[in-house]
């Protein structure tokens, strides 16, 4: 009787040794790391890319809005004595600014917004009119070691600014004490980075409560925000948008938001305030970033979603996806006893990797909702068409499929949760582990 040729023992057991795939399917999955990482970079690269595109919208139309003001400002005299060498003294006189801020400030406007798109890029921009009123006390002059003899009450002036000038679509006509004034631009101005002002005669007029009011029509995009530098800041705001987000150091008061659009009240006292209520020469104390910061607030016209982060989010979970995948398919061949080559698990590999290219890009056409079912159903019937084929297995087919459904399911529902992502993950991966541990039960570790 003819002897059987025995296989060559060492490629044999290469061919058959659990241990040996799964050290490989180990390293495809480091390897894996490698295209995962470019679609992460790409995925960066694609909001850079949306950041530009809406920095170039802005630019042109206008940016981010924060008005400021006003602030009163008062010069006065004040008399310098210096001495020379010889003992002989002058006595010069200087001239010196003192600031005062509104006692009662009340900001209210109404707001139009829109969203501007450029390509496949949304940016959302407003117009509104901004009512500004109030009026400004007698200064505490004691406190500040004056007089009021040193005071210049005719060559007073009026400071306020918008961060964005170019959104300013008429010239505000200021009435100050009984005065209609136009603003202009105040060229050499340190107190606020875009400041206008306007001239105003107080002479007889600072001893009691000096009224102001004026407009500002504008437009800006994304952002609307307000100082607080009032003794009292009141703001009442209301809009189309339906999605705002009111940050800044001060939440309203009062917030209505519904599918016709916000309404909200701010009422802010001086007790928080990082600024005091009149200082002299100090130009810098308005625009001290950390101070501005403590006394800003309003509101963020915001899409609804943000496609570019949550898709960077999913693919983070790329490695542990492609993990989970090839473990099933592994114990599923073990207990199926039907083998499927390594060339396969790379294959298999690729389509989870292209997965995330197709959610970045239908994404970008069609929301990441529906890109994400897309993508998902896509690379799924794909990978179970390959399988049903591969195993000449329907069962198993569906099997895998419903395994792949639940994992894209799982990875959907914690994108989603946001604030509940890392429980409900914890809950999840706990339960996967079980699972899999109960199905590893019938795998053979020591066949050679």
């Amino acid at each position: 009787m003819e002897q059987q040729p025995q296989p060559q023992g060492l490629l044999h057991w290469l061919r058959e040794s659990v241990t040996v795939k799964l050290i490989f399917i180990g390293i495809l999955v480091l390897v894996l790391l490698i295209p995962s990482a470019m679609i992460n970079s790409l995925i960066q690269e694609r909001a850079q890319r949306q950041d530009d595109t809406v920095k170039t919208v802005t630019d042109q139309y206008s940016g981010d809005q924060l008005i400021q003001g006003p602030v009163l400002v008062i010069p006065y005299r004040e008399q310098q004595t210096q001495s020379d060498s010889k003992g002989q003294t002058t006595t010069t006189e200087v001239i010196k600014t003192l600031y005062v801020l509104p006692n009662e400030l009340n900001y209210k406007g109404n707001i139009s917004s829109e969203v501007l798109h450029r390509g496949i890029y949304a940016v959302p921009v407003y117009n509104g009119t901004i009512n500004v009123s109030g009026n400004f006390t007698k200064a505490d002059l004691a406190s500040l070691s004056l007089k009021r003899e040193q005071l210049i009450p005719e060559k007073a002036s009026l400071l306020f600014s918008i961060s964005d000038l170019k959104g300013l679509k008429t010239n505000p006509q200021v009435v100050v004490a009984r005065q209609t004034l136009t603003a202009e631009p105040a060229a050499g101005d340190r107190l606020f980075a875009n400041s206008l002002q306007v001239a105003v005669n107080l002479e007889g007029l600072l001893d009691n409560p000096v009224p102001f009011a004026f407009s500002l029509d504008i437009k800006g995009s994304q952002d609307l925000n307000f100082l607080h530098i009032g003794k009292t800041t009141d703001v009442e705001l209301t809009g189309n948008w339906t999605s705002p987000s009111f940050g800044g150091r001060y939440l309203p008061d009062t917030r209505v938001v519904n599918d016709k659009g916000f309404s909200a009240k701010w009422r802010m006292l001086y007790y928080n305030r990082p600024f005091p209520q009149q200082w002299v020469q100090d130009t810098d104390l308005l625009t001290n970033d950390k101070r501005s910061a403590d006394a800003t607030f309003g509101v963020k016209f915001k899409l609804p979603v943000d496609d570019y982060q949550k898709t960077m989010r999913t693919s983070k979970y790329a490695v542990l996806i492609i993990m989970l995948t090839f473990v099933s398919l592994f114990l599923t061949e073990m207990i199926r006893k039907q083998k499927v080559h390594v060339f396969n698990y790379i294959l298999i590999g690729a389509a989870m990797i292209i997965y995330y290219t197709l959610l970045l890009s239908f994404s970008e056409q069609v929301g990441y909702n529906i890109a994400y079912l897309i993508a998902s159903a896509a690379t799924i019937g794909l990978i179970a068409t390959f399988l049903a084929s591969l195993l000449k297995n329907g069962k198993a087919a569906v099997v895998f499929t419903f395994i792949l459904t639940l994992f894209y399911s799982f990875i959907y529902v914690l994108i989603q949760l946001e604030d509940l992502s890392l429980l409900m993950g914890s809950i999840a991966l706990f339960i996967i582990v079980a699972a899999l541990m109960y199905s590893s039960r019938k795998i053979n570790w020591d066949k050679p």
